[in-house]
């Protein structure tokens, strides 16, 4: 159900379970194992999460998975969505979401636990769990109020609003809006991007921009700031990086 193919420092996760893409309790696990592999693979630095074909980026998880009202499957299932976009979410590559299509449920919380979003124009994006007796359980509850604040938060999951791809640009939801057949070479490109960047930099960088969404203490965050600055100069990059600017040559980054 996931694939992966690497190419340079980007992978590119696809999202391949026809027809809507939708997640199974095995296809999480592969999700999380794929995300602890691109965490110990140093050599990858940004990575681009798409569903297969142009219709759906994903339909969130499989509604006969709780057709019969097992609760043991359903913990199951509630456990597995958490700890796979938990993962994803603080992964230590850059993580793009290239929203093809529809991002429904669990596939929007897919993209949610990304760190940045682009929707091609067609795409429809919803959690609309309260409308089958459920509610959003792979963080979706936590993360769509950081991006987007309560009020529109409140819209989508309280009264089952569907947005398109111009009001989820609107409202935060994704950062870029682009044609059809776009979002996976604009993602791409925008992950290359990353690749330009010292890897040790970056890392720090994303888990700094995450400690405000976790309530740290901004003196405290400051602090670390200033400690993860310093813990750059043990590292080679820092040195390749500043002595590229001086020679104006493009650095060679060793991610260490």
């Amino acid at each position: 159900m996931i694939e992966c193919e690497i190419d340079g420092h980007v992978a590119v996760v696809t999202l391949n379970n026809p027809s809507a893409n939708t997640f199974t309790a095995e296809g999480l696990i592969e999700l999380t194992t794929l995300v602890g592999e691109l965490n110990r693979n140093l050599a990858v630095y940004a990575a681009v999460v798409t569903g297969h074909g142009d219709k759906f980026f994903s339909a969130g998880a499989d509604l006969k998975s709780f057709a019969d009202g097992d609760k043991a499957r359903a913990r199951l299932m509630a456990q597995r969505f958490g700890v796979a976009f938990e993962a994803l979410q603080e992964a230590r590559p850059v993580v793009i979401a290239a929203i093809n299509g529809y991002a429904m449920g669990g596939g929007l919380e897919c993209a949610l636990a990304c760190d940045l979003r682009i929707a091609e124009e067609h795409a429809q994006m919803a959690l609309p769990e309260p409308s089958v007796g459920l509610l959003p359980a792979g963080c979706g509850t936590q993360t769509l109020p950081w991006l987007v604040g309560e009020g529109w938060a409140k819209r989508m999951i309280l009264t089952n609003e569907r947005i398109d791809a111009d009001t989820a640009l609107r409202i935060g939801l994704v950062e870029q809006v682009v044609p059809r057949g776009q979002s996976l070479p604009t993602a791409v490109q925008l992950a290359q991007r990353v690749s330009t960047l010292s890897p040790r930099a970056v890392t720090f960088s994303k888990g700094l921009i995450h400690q405000a969404r976790q309530g740290t203490p901004r003196s405290a965050a400051l602090a670390l700031e200033r400690e993860r600055f310093m813990d750059l100069f043990d590292g080679e990059d820092q040195q390749e990086g500043v002595k590229a600017f001086l020679d104006k040559r493009k650095p060679v980054w060793k991610n260490a």
